[in-house]
């Protein structure tokens, strides 16, 4: 067999500078957010029992029965590579004794997962993704925080074009009725036999197809909201209210029932117009009986996910730049081997002192090292050749003037320190 490159799997990506800057900015400013709302970081496995996606996401889901990796391992068990981070949480949660401490608990999460689907702009095989669940409380306060903590994310990220779609899907004490009501419906259409076997198991996955000519039959279907029960329509109200007080708005989305089984009374979705078909970039809502579906005691919770990369595609739709960090503050530059040792001694002071700081290798020249710190995004270069040496001095270069000033040697780091603060302080002088 002829020697072929190897190539990263089709739907995937590497995330390389400078595209992996603003990556990890976004995913950054979604984790501060949150943060401020008191929720602590929670880290699971990339792989579970499968069952824990099938009895916990749901059996007639596409996730379950079109997206998922799924393995035996060589063990015999039966593996499933993440395809979404709640059913995760909650085991682990679960497992661990969580739900019998202090609640509610607020969790997040950051990280890969990975569905098999049609690779295209905005939906790929491996993904990334920010969560947040906060477990054991049916206030919809919860909701509601949940929610504004999204909206806020978005417009720090300076997104101003997100909309904000919102529904309730019930719970047990009024879904029932609705659900007659839909399968009457549903039975009178013109559907194919894969869309009714879907509908005999859980008749809400077809309100969620995307298909133009099922889209098109369910114009007049009955709808949730119109089935609600007083607690559930009071729970809703006041969702509404708080976000309404916030000053968040919204759309009513009565058809909205997201991808997952495991949702109860509030759903909700975040979508960009700029992306095209695939133009959700975020979304959730309440699970209440997930716990119960997975063996656990019953333990309500609301949560979501946001998507890293569609906000990111979000982002470049609107022309806002993610100022990817520079990759260094101080570049040092050192003319000869006795130099580099002592741009090598200064370089790591930097470094413990805080500052980012790189060196110049391989024995460059001058011109071929200036060109490594310019492209370093460098605020400052330390250049010392063998007369600075002799004279125990260094050239300190501001880059973005190419002003240049000889420093003592055993005063550089704390000079450069000195710079550095000045113009984190806007320039202004103590």
């Amino acid at each position: 067999m002829a020697n072929r490159s190897l190539r990263a799997p089709k739907g995937t990506f590497d995330l390389l500078p400078p595209h992996s800057e603003a990556v990890l900015a976004v995913r950054e400013a979604m984790g501060e957010q949150v943060r401020l709302a008191g929720y602590g970081y929670i880290e699971t496995p990339a792989f579970e029992d499968t069952a824990l996606f099938v009895r916990g996401v749901g059996a007639s889901t596409d996730v379950v029965t079109k997206e998922m990796y799924s393995f035996t391992s060589k063990g015999g068990d039966e593996l499933t590579l993440r395809p979404e981070g709640t059913a995760s949480v909650m085991r682990a949660v679960l497992e661990a004794g969580l739900a019998n401490g202090p609640l509610p608990l607020k969790l997040w999460y950051s990280g890969s997962f990975y569905r098999y689907e049609r690779p295209q702009a905005g939906r790929y095989r491996h993904f990334s993704q920010v969560g947040a669940e906060a477990l054991g409380s049916n206030d919809p306060a919860l909701d509601a925080e949940l929610i504004i903590t999204a909206v806020d994310i978005y417009r720090s990220l300076g997104l101003r074009q997100v909309r904000l779609l919102l529904n309730s899907l019930g719970d047990g004490t009024d879904r029932p009725a609705y659900r007659d009501a839909l399968v009457t419906f549903l039975d009178a259409l013109d559907l194919d036999e894969a869309t009714r076997a879907r509908a005999r198991i859980n008749p809400l996955r077809v309100l969620d197809d995307k298909r133009e000519s099922v889209q098109q039959q369910l114009v007049d279907a009955p709808l949730m909201p119109d089935f609600l029960s007083s607690p559930n329509r009071e729970h809703y109200d006041t969702v509404r209210m708080l976000l309404a007080d916030a000053g968040v708005s919204w759309e009513e989305a009565p058809r909205l029932v997201r991808g997952l089984d495991y949702y109860t009374r509030t759903a909700f979705e975040f979508v960009h117009d700029g992306l095209g078909a695939q133009s959700a970039i975020g979304g959730g809502g309440r699970y209440d009986g997930l716990a119960e579906s997975l063996g656990g005691p019953s333990v309500p919770a609301v949560g979501w996910a946001l998507g890293v990369d569609r906000t990111l595609l979000a982002m470049q739709a609107e022309d806002v730049v993610m100022a990817g960090a520079a990759s260094v503050d101080v570049f040092a530059v050192p003319i000869g081997a006795a130099a580099a040792r002592k741009a090598f001694a200064i370089v790591l002071e930097l470094r413990r002192a805080g500052v980012r700081a790189d060196l110049a290798v391989d024995g460059r020249g001058l011109k071929g090292a200036m060109k490594a710190a310019d492209r370093s995004g460098a605020a400052l270069t330390v250049v010392i050749g063998d007369r600075d040496l002799e004279q125990q001095q260094a050239q300190v270069k501001t880059m973005s003037t190419g002003d240049q000033i000889a420093v003592p040697l055993d005063r550089v780091v704390d000079d450069v320190l000195t710079a550095l603060s000045r113009a984190a302080s806007g320039g202004n002088k103590q």
